[in-house]
This record gives C-alpha cells, sequence and structure tokens, in this order.
C-alpha cells in the first residue's frame, strides 16, 4: 500500500476539516473584522453558526482550485449559491457573495497557495500550495 496520499484520495469532509483546522493553526490568514456578522449569500437568512466558517470556506476553496484550476470569483459565486425561498412564490437559485470568495482568494494568494492562472483567467494552485495540501492529506488516517 502506498504511503503518501494525494487530496483526491481521501474523504472531502475530512479533508476540508482537516485543512480548515490547520489553516487557523498556521494563523497567516486574517480574518475580516465583518466575518461574524455577514451573510454568506443573500439568500440566507442568518450569519454561520460555526465561528470558524471562515477557514472551512477558505479550505473548501483551496480544495476546488486544487482539484479544476482555473476557477474565479464568479465560478466561486455559482458553486457556493443555492436557492432563494420566495415564501409562496417558487424558488429561484441566487449566487452566492463575491466579496468573501474574492477576500479569501487574496488571503490564499498572499500565503503562496494559490496565483493567478495564465491565459483565461482565474487561480490555480502553486507547487508550494499542491505540497502543502497534500501534506495535510497524508495526514489524515483512513479508517479500516
Amino acid at each position: 500500500m502506498a504511503t503518501s496520499r494525494a487530496v483526491k484520495d481521501v474523504s472531502p469532509h475530512e479533508f476540508v476539516k482537516a485543512y480548515a483546522a490547520h489553516l487557523k493553526r498556521s494563523g497567516k490568514i486574517e480574518l475580516p473584522p465583518w466575518t461574524d456578522i455577514v451573510k454568506t449569500a443573500r439568500f440566507k437568512e442568518l450569519a454561520p453558526y460555526d465561528p470558524d466558517w471562515y477557514y472551512v470556506r477558505a479550505a473548501s476553496m483551496a480544495r476546488k482550485i486544487y482539484l479544476r484550476g482555473g476557477l474565479g470569483v464568479g465560478a466561486f459565486r455559482r458553486i457556493y449559491g443555492g436557492s432563494k425561498r420566495n415564501g409562496s412564490r417558487p424558488p429561484h437559485f441566487c449566487k452566492s457573495s463575491g466579496a468573501i470568495a474574492r477576500h479569501i482568494l487574496q488571503q490564499l494568494e498572499q500565503m503562496n497557495i494559490i496565483a493567478m492562472a495564465d491565459g483565461k483567467g482565474g487561480r490555480r494552485i502553486t507547487s508550494s500550495g499542491q505540497r502543502d495540501l497534500d501534506q495535510v492529506a497524508g495526514r489524515i488516517v483512513v479508517a479500516p
């Protein structure tokens, strides 16, 4: 059995939890002052209950860029979008907040985990970022 594991080999839920804890421990991400009061999308009614939601979102976005590069703010607004419930009227799809996605992408760029993609736009994973994510994935133990 191979000892090294990549991000694709581990459970997405376990990886995002582990990488969010890693980001919080490293202290390189600075939380904006509005994280405790902001809604994550216009179709939401309340702010997130989890106080560490910002780290979880950053870990999730880093994983998505690792698996499929070339994603930008607009793509993440679509990915994290959802259904706006209009009461008695039919629900419709709404995008999520662009400011949150943009801020997290800028933070990940400052940490040298992602970089601007050449050509069409969006972001791609850097070699040091790929190594960082693979190390976290390798620390996750596989349940028998």
